[in-house]
């Protein structure tokens, strides 16, 4: 069986659509558009598979229970089956209709790869040879999606609702030569993959059927055959039930601003750890979908404020978290929390045994539920994102970066600074909403201007005083600065480090937010209580 791979079409334009298959042939899922590779020739070419599809019809079909698909689910939409010469699950078949009748069949070769038998051409939308009806069509991005969909209402209501597919997502161009049939529905809805060629998709689709019938489905999971395997049969109905009016430019109505009410009330967050109490009232804790800043002077214990938080967090977790440290080596890193867990140095090696800092180190380590990035001293503004973005993709929902700062100066790409900068937070964002997680920033301060306290003298910074453009400044969610005296006499006040809020959007609290004493025999942090601060700059 000839194999291919997918690329752009020089004919219609599709990014993907293009097959080149092994023996010499590219073929167009999108525009059905074909040539030969091996001559070199750019016209089109006309090219059908040598499979009669007439054969295909007599295959036989299963239920698929990988992706809890019913034989009645299966049946409805005429999907045929094929198997291995060992008795195993070969090939998907799903039918492509032309006035009612089967013209093509597009072949999933399981896992995950395709091929096309007969004419593409002008074909309907999968399903729509058995979609009924004139009050609801849903429209999915791919078969198994309209079948998952077809499968969650079957089972409650005992009936198929009108459910097809688009042959991809790039493969759009059917919507428009199905356009009057989609019109007779009174009302569309769109369940398309949650993903950028996803949100490309919908509102392409949407743009062809018009405002005021079209309905989005938003999906907790990537598509829908990922919700009825993981969520179930009522859950993927939610889903379609749910689904808001589509709207370009992001214009928001009605129930619409309900929902995203109703969102912000029930949104969950985690506190910060006990030693931290006065960013709890001032911020309310951790919430996924925001970037917290956190900014302070030249020693003045960042990096154990943020080494308490992720210690913290994997107490009351039970999730990933991802710590980029781009000043400290992974064995750096490591010392240091395992000293903190054990609340006693293990750079004095009479003072710990290497059972207890193994101990300590399963604790913190063995889990596997901190993830470290190990950058080897260096790193790009493409390949931090990349990294990034994979941790999240492995699971980690809490990431800290320390510190952008050096992230931008490093990796700044032929960018001007605060170009880089911009570039890289706008980046971030981008993953902290896609993947719905927590992101604390470490970044540096600008130097104190003449006349006033250093910040390595207690000062604490105001949110002119973060470096790095506007961005970092806009983009954060939150703000939290943070100081400590390292040249005070007592020995105690220079081991108190304060807290203030300069911006939450949450809760829209500010100001002081209480202080906390370094150990150095313990390195950790503990809870001092309430102060009052000097005013900035004296």
């Amino acid at each position: 069986m000839s194999r291919y791979t997918m690329g752009p079409c020089e004919f219609c334009g599709s990014s993907d659509a293009f097959a080149s298959y092994e023996d010499g042939v590219g073929t167009c899922f999108s525009c059905n558009k074909s040539k030969k590779l091996t001559e070199g020739r750019n016209e089109p070419i006309a090219y059908t598979n040598t499979n009669v599809i007439t054969d295909i019809a007599n295959y036989s079909s299963y239920p698929i229970s990988s992706r809890n698909l019913c034989k009645e689910v299966i049946d409805h939409f005429d999907v045929k089956m094929s198997t291995t010469p060992d008795g195993n699950p070969g090939s998907h078949y799903y039918p492509y209709t032309k006035k009612g009748q089967v013209v093509a069949y597009k072949e999933r070769i399981l896992p995950k790869d395709f091929r096309i038998h007969g004419s593409f051409s002008n074909v309907e939308l999968f399903g729509q040879n058995v979609a009924s009806g004139n009050k609801m069509l849903i429209i999915t991005e791919g078969e198994l999606d309209a079948m998952a969909v077809s499968q969650a209402f079957y089972k409650k209501y005992n009936r198929f609702f009108a459910c097809v597919s688009i042959p991809s997502a790039s493969a759009t161009k059917v919507i428009l030569e199905q356009r009057s049939w989609i019109n007779k529905f009174e009302t569309v809805i769109l369940a398309f993959d949650q993903d950028e060629a996803g949100e490309a998709c919908t509102s392409a689709v949407a743009k062809m059927i018009g405002v005021g019938k079209v309905r989005v489905a938003s999906l907790p999971r990537k598509d829908a055959c990922d919700v009825l395997i993981e969520l179930g049969e009522e859950a993927l109905q939610k889903c379609i039930w749910d689904a808001q009016p589509w709207s370009p430019a992001g214009i928001v109505v009605g129930e619409q601003i309900w929902s995203q009410f109703k969102d912000r009330q029930l949104v969950e967050s985690v506190p910060y750890p006990q030693c931290l109490e006065g960013l709890n009232q001032k911020l309310k804790g951790i919430r996924h979908g925001e970037i917290t800043l956190f900014t302070s002077g030249t020693g003045s214990g960042k990096s154990t404020v943020i080494k308490e938080i992720i210690l913290d967090l994997l107490n009351k977790t039970n999730d990933k978290i991802g710590l980029i440290s781009l000043e400290e080596s992974i064995g750096d890193t490591a010392e240091k929390f395992i000293s903190m867990q054990l609340r006693k140095s293990v750079y004095n090696p009479d003072n710990v045994t290497e059972e207890e800092s193994r101990q300590a180190f399963d604790k913190v380590f063995g889990s596997e539920r901190l993830i470290l990035l190990d950058h080897a001293g260096s790193v790009s503004d493409s390949s931090l994102i990349e990294k990034i973005e994979y941790m999240a993709l492995m699971g980690c929902k809490y990431l800290v970066l320390d510190h952008i700062t050096i992230a931008v100066s490093e990796g700044s790409e032929g960018l001007s600074g605060n170009e880089a900068v911009d570039k890289i937070m706008s980046d971030l964002l981008k993953i902290v909403k896609r993947h719905n997680i927590w992101l604390g920033l470490i970044s540096h301060l600008r130097k104190a201007q003449g006349g006033t306290k250093s910040f390595e003298e207690g000062k604490l910074a105001s949110i002119d005083d973060i470096k790095g453009s506007g961005s970092i400044k806009q983009i954060s969610f939150d703000i939290v600065s943070f100081a400590r005296n390292l040249i005070a006499e007592d020995d105690t006040e220079r081991n108190v480090i304060r807290f203030r809020v300069l911006k939450s959007r949450f809760t829209g609290l500010t100001g002081n937010a209480g202080s906390s004493i370094y150990n150095h025999e313990t390195g950790r942090l503990s809870e001092s209580g309430g102060f009052e601060f000097q005013a900035v700059g004296v």
